[in-house]
């Protein structure tokens, strides 16, 4: 069996989380790994019995036999450590969001379509298998024409703080963090619709709210108090998509209201709703109202999302599968996160082109 050989670029968190998912797989090798933070990057080398260990994505790349490379960098950092692996001739996968800007996402592409490599980003929710389910019912009919979407992701307290709320680092805050993840989905589900325009408001009323007894879910290893908060806590955006679909975004970190992460769907024939309860279906029956609610806990094709992930992107490398969530959409997505900063610092909606 050929296995794929990774370099993964970047040993922090969501590394982690795309190693556990390697492991399941038998045609992957993570042959070497690098990461700036020598701390970091020898405990995960080490979790992960990863031999080959460097400072830079540089001295990898000069001294390692690779097919593909995992970035997992600060956003900042995504596009130079992609394209710098593409042009060393290598697919990637690199995580949501694509880049820091429009530009960076479309250099990025170039070199994928120059080195004719893969590039794919990780919408790791196009892998959920409650996704893929909804999909299904969609590709059949059920909803009709889907004409409107809420796309939902409200942490009460929860800004991880770190290099997250360090707009030099990150961008920005829940909008380019938590909010990319359900943009893309409800815009996959509707067919990928071009957009056409955004109007959004951001605040920073609340912040990180440190002097906060309850403690956030989950905050980067090295995260410090004195960190900086320079990032937006709360987002509301409308997305205007071609044929009249439209998204409604509400995404914060800091929030006096409930805690949620929702997908809700609109249609001709009917709805759907994917929550932390599962997934319904609002329609018609016999001219009757009807809620509809698929047991979907046994479903035979759903795998934990990041192990399907992973799992698709060695299959793309290894085999020229076509790629389920492209570099394309990726640049698409990042035109909509800078015309929602863009509309929301001047007031006034946003045309794309």
């Amino acid at each position: 069996m050929k296995k794929l050989r990774i370099g993964m670029v970047g040993a922090g968190n969501i590394a982690n989380v795309h190693l556990n998912a390697y492991q399941t797989l038998d045609n992957v090798e993570i042959a070497a790994i690098c990461d700036i933070n020598a701390e970091r990057l020898n405990e995960t080398a080490d979790l992960f019995n990863i031999e080959k260990r460097y400072a830079t994505e540089a001295e990898m790349l000069a001294n390692e036999q690779l097919d593909a490379a995992d970035v997992c960098v600060w956003n900042c950092n995504h596009a130079k450590c992609t394209i710098d692996a593409l042009d060393a001739g290598l697919h990637v996968l690199c995580e949501k969001p694509m880049a820091y800007s429009v530009k960076e996402a479309e250099e990025m592409l170039e070199a994928s379509k120059r080195n004719n490599k893969l590039l794919m980003i990780g919408f790791v929710l196009r892998f959920d298998p409650e996704s893929g389910i909804a999909k299904d019912f969609i590709d059949n009919g059920y909803l009709g024409d889907i004409y409107y979407s809420k796309a939902t992701y409200l942490r009460r307290h929860g800004s991880p703080g770190g290099w997250f709320s360090n707009k030099e680092l990150s961008g920005g805050g829940p909008v380019i963090d938590l909010g990319v993840h359900v943009i893309d989905l409800t815009r996959q589900l509707m067919g990928n619709p071009k957009p056409i325009s955004v109007f959004a408001s951001t605040s920073d009323c609340l912040k990180d709210r440190k002097y906060l007894k309850t403690n956030v879910g989950w905050i980067p290893k090295d995260a410090k108090p004195d960190d900086p908060f320079n990032v937006e806590d709360f987002a509301v955006a409308m997305i205007k998509y071609e044929d009249g679909k439209t998204t409604l975004l509400e995404t914060s970190y800091s929030l006096n209201g409930e805690q949620t992460t929702k997908k809700e769907l609109f249609g001709t024939k009917g709805g759907i709703k994917i929550d932390a309860d599962g997934m319904k279906i609002y329609t018609e029956w016999n001219n009757f109202l009807a809620d509809v609610t698929p047991h979907t806990e046994n479903y035979k094709f759903g795998k934990e999302m990041f192990t399907a992930e992973m799992e698709h992107f060695v299959d793309c490398a290894l085999n020229g599968t076509p790629c389920k969530a492209p570099a394309e959409d990726g640049v698409v997505i990042m035109k909509i996160l800078e015309a929602i900063y863009e509309s929301a610092r001047t007031g006034h909606e946003v045309l794309l082109k």
